[in-house]
């Protein structure tokens, strides 16, 4: 019997985002067709975030999974700051009015965000300039890698709304990142974390001048783009997964995907370079 028709099934969903054509925000593709750049938009009020742009990075960030060209993404704002969360009056002023129902959808929806961009195989970098701020922040957290200016200013301000500091996955994600004293303090005071506590505390990979960062973020997307990215995916889902993992299952989950990319050709190619004193070149298979 043919398996044609299932193997077209089960390759229909696969397409090159370079052509995507972004609504709420700015999506541009490097000229070799590997990056992906999320430029927040909106510099008039600090790039905030409105219902449409929430569900549309959800909804990119969900396709990237399928993507045959995108290899890393950066994420980064317009005009001199990241993102100042959700907008005041298109968010909060409405979620003020809305039943329990409608708020939890909202809720699940902005969570989704955060979900969509820890399971999608590219590497995200953000390149956070000034004000970073509530969900604009958790955006970055949620990032695989973070740079930042020495202006950079980051908040999870939600308890300066009257909400608790749990939010869209702050207290699982932010304690695992700068340690659970820190991330208390940030949580219950919101209090902007500044650029050099950022750096110190491992919330920010390195410190760039403003002039200099969005170079920066490209470059680091460049490298991880190049190397061997099916690998990467699988670093990234295993990173994402063994926080629930014991040790002695995440040696065995680990052991059972390095033998995964033991099959693929970037391996082989790593091989074949070494013997031949050169330096691989991935194809990300």
């Amino acid at each position: 019997m043919s398996t044609q028709p299932e193997e077209h099934s089960m390759q229909h969903h696969k397409r090159p985002l370079a052509g995507y054509e972004a609504r709420t925000f700015v999506w541009q593709v490097s000229a070799d067709g590997k990056i992906g750049t999320i430029t927040l938009n909106r510099p008039e009020r600090k790039n905030p975030l409105t219902f449409g742009s929430y569900a549309e990075l959800r909804d990119l960030f969900r396709a990237l999974v399928y993507a045959t060209d995108i290899k890393a993404v950066v994420v980064t704002g317009a005009g001199g700051n990241f993102c100042s969360g959700g907008d005041v009056h298109e968010i909060i002023g409405p979620l003020t009015k809305m039943s329990m129902p409608e708020l939890l959808d909202f809720t699940r929806m902005t969570g989704d965000l955060i979900k969509a961009m820890r399971a999608c195989p590219q590497p995200i970098v953000a390149a956070v300039d000034g004000i970073c701020a509530g969900a604009g922040a958790m955006v970055a957290l949620a990032a695989d890698m973070r740079l930042g200016t020495p202006a950079a200013r980051t908040a999870f301000l939600f308890t300066r709304v009257g909400l608790a500091g749990a939010d869209m996955g702050a207290c699982t994600l932010l304690p695992r990142m700068i340690g659970q004293g820190r991330a208390s303090e940030l949580l219950y005071t919101g209090r902007a974390m500044t650029a050099e506590e950022g750096a110190a505390w491992g919330f920010f990979n390195a410190l760039h001048g403003a002039e200099q960062i969005g170079e920066a973020a490209h470059a680091l997307a460049a490298q991880l783009a190049a190397g061997p990215t099916f690998a990467h995916g699988v670093t990234k889902k295993l990173l994402h997964q063994e926080w629930n993992m014991g040790v002695d299952e995440a040696i065995e989950a680990e052991a059972e995907a390095q033998a995964i990319c033991m099959q693929t050709r970037d391996f082989h190619r790593a091989y074949e370079a070494f013997v031949a004193k050169q330096k691989p070149v991935f194809e990300g298979n």
